[in-house]
Parts: C-alpha cells; sequence; structure tokens
C-alpha cells in the first residue's frame, strides 16, 4: 500500500507551523515560527500583528518543512490546512496559503478543524491510540470534552460557558505579575507554594465547565492583598481548576463506560494537571494519553494527522474554502 504524505499548515493564532506526516502517524518535520517573543510586550496576543508576521514567514516554513522532511511537493498527496477556530486574521493567511498551493500543484485541499487537530496530535504520540475514546481538550481559547466516535466522528460532552482554562491561566498570570504566555509561569511558580487558599469551584448537572469565577475569585485577592503569597495563589487555583477537569472527566467516563482518556491542547503541558490524571487513571484503572510537548501547543503536524483521516475519509474542500474563525468540532 503507497504512503500517504499529507502537508499539514497551521496559523490559527501566534505560530506559523508547516509540517509533513505520513500515514496519519508519523511525523516526517514540523517546523514551527513562533511569535511569543514579539506579543510579550503586549502582555497577550495581537491580531494584526500576528497576521503579518504569519505572512512574512509561511513561506520559507513551508520550504523548510520540505526540506527537513526530504521531500518536494511532487511527493506530497494532500494539502491540510486550519479552517478555524482562530483568529480570523491569522486564520486567513494559512487558508489562502493552502489554496494556492493546492492551485499550482493540483494536489487535494483538506481544510481541517483546529481543535480537532489538537486530539488528532496524540495518534502522533501514541502510535497504537484508536477510537473510540474520551478526550479532554484544554487550550488557551477551547476547553471540550469530547466523546471521539472514530477518527471522524465527535459528540460534544461538555463545554466551558465562559472562559477557556488558558485564557484563566493568562489572565492569573497577568494579575500576579507573571507575564505572557501565563500558563507555563503559573504552573512553575505554583510549584514553590501550597493549595491552601479557598477558591470557589464550579459544577454542573452536566459536563459543562465554567472558570470565570475562579478567575475574579484570584484577581479580587490579590487587589485585596497585594502582599498575598503569590506561590500560594498560583497553586491553589492551579488545584481548583484541575478538580473541575478530573471531576468532570470521571463522571464522563463511568457515563460511557470508558477505558482511555486522552488529553489534548497546550494546557495539557501543565505538570500539575498531568499528575493529577495519572492519579486518576490509577484510581480508574485506565490508560491515560498526553502528546509529548511539542504537539501539545498548536502545531501543523496534528493538522496534518487530522488532514490525513479526512483524506482517506474522502472529504475535499475547493478554491471557495474560507475560514470560520468560530468554527465548531464536527462541523
Amino acid at each position: 500500500m503507497k504512503d500517504i504524505l499529507v502537508m499539514g499548515i497551521e496559523s490559527s493564532c501566534d505560530e506559523t507551523s508547516v509540517s509533513i506526516v505520513k500515514n496519519g502517524r508519523e511525523v516526517l518535520s514540523n517546523c514551527i515560527n513562533s511569535q511569543i517573543k514579539i506579543h510579550e510586550e503586549y502582555g497577550g496576543v495581537v491580531p494584526e500583528i500576528a497576521s503579518r508576521c504569519h505572512t512574512e514567514v509561511i513561506n520559507g516554513i513551508m520550504k523548510q518543512a520540505l526540506k527537513e522532511a526530504n521531500v518536494t511537493l511532487d511527493d506530497i498527496d494532500a494539502i491540510a490546512v486550519t479552517q478555524g477556530p482562530g483568529l480570523v486574521g491569522a486564520l486567513l493567511v494559512g487558508v489562502s496559503y493552502a489554496k494556492g498551493l493546492s492551485y499550482v500543484t493540483g494536489k487535494p485541499l483538506i481544510a481541517v478543524n483546529h481543535i480537532e487537530g489538537h486530539i488528532a496530535g496524540n495518534y502522533l504520540t501514541h502510535k497504537d491510540l484508536k477510537p473510540p475514546f474520551i478526550c479532554l481538550i484544554i487550550s488557551g481559547g477551547h476547553t471540550h470534552l469530547v466523546n471521539v466516535k472514530s477518527y471522524n466522528e465527535f459528540e460534544i460532552l461538555g463545554k466551558t460557558r465562559d472562559d477557556a482554562i488558558g485564557e484563566a491561566f493568562d489572565k492569573v498570570a497577568r494579575v500576579v505579575g507573571l507575564g505572557y504566555p501565563g500558563g507555563p509561569k503559573v504552573d512553575n511558580l505554583a510549584k514553590q507554594g501550597k493549595p491552601t487558599i479557598k477558591l470557589p469551584v464550579t459544577h454542573f448537572d452536566n459536563l459543562d465547565f465554567s472558570f470565570s469565577g475562579i478567575k475574579t475569585a484570584v484577581i479580587n485577592l490579590n487587589h485585596k492583598d497585594p502582599n498575598i503569597d503569590k506561590a500560594d495563589l498560583c497553586a491553589s487555583f492551579q488545584c481548583a481548576v484541575t478538580e473541575m477537569l478530573t471531576s468532570n472527566v470521571k463522571k464522563a467516563i463511568k457515563e460511557f463506560s470508558s477505558n482511555k482518556i486522552v488529553i489534548a491542547g497546550g494546557v495539557s503541558r501543565n505538570s500539575f494537571i498531568r499528575s493529577s490524571f495519572d492519579n486518576l487513571a490509577k484510581e480508574l484503572n485506565i490508560k491515560v494519553y498526553y502528546p509529548e510537548p511539542v504537539l501539545c501547543t498548536d502545531n501543523a503536524a496534528m493538522i496534518a494527522a487530522a488532514g490525513y483521516y479526512n483524506y482517506i475519509n474522502e472529504e475535499r474542500a475547493d478554491m471557495r474554502l474560507n475560514a470560520i474563525p468560530n468554527l465548531k468540532i464536527g462541523e
């Protein structure tokens, strides 16, 4: 059987990435240009600057990905690109570039949902992982609990009703003076503190999440007492949001009799969250899967992997493809 090479293109936020993946499981190259240093001085991603940076580097990143994979455009079977969700200007850079490549080369164009890409990132780390499974997607823009029925069939079990968990991490980091990006900095400072501060946790009858209450509580505590122990505050915040995550996942595992939980998205790099899910897996006697660190945050390898399963499912896009910044999973 002929190997299938998919080029993935990702530009949904502040990473410009192009990757070549073989058969949806083997990464031949995964080139990423991060804009973190550019956006640090603004305390977060500035959409207009992100779009401009994507435009400046995307062609060079594509050439680098081909070189590192030791292939040419002629060897590529399909071009997969993030259609959404994300920042509309940033998405348009990747979509327009992918459409141009597809038109010039005659290669099939594959639209990929960014959230489904995060799920597929685990296929690259865990070659034996196959649906069905329960997946928790935790990132700067999303918090979703998903029943992954097949490679192309997804059922949302729960999602955030307000802030995404990564957004909450960034806002807490900003309040306590850690800067951007907040997630890794909160994780590191929390290791120096103890979760001794009581913070509100929100639970619903269903599997939805809410992080606005705890975020506001942290902000208020810091304002009332600027000398509050920041390490303890971060540790307490991290412990509380993790309890919300594990509680809903535990309910989903029991409801759907699943024997494995998959964690995806940038926040899945958090060390405390990983150790908590390791403990939950032991408690429930199930397996837990995480992507390797480089595949947690936005990257094109996960887009190529998801694109591969869309490709073999005969899903194709054409030159009318447009960016959809609020694209929902399963659409």
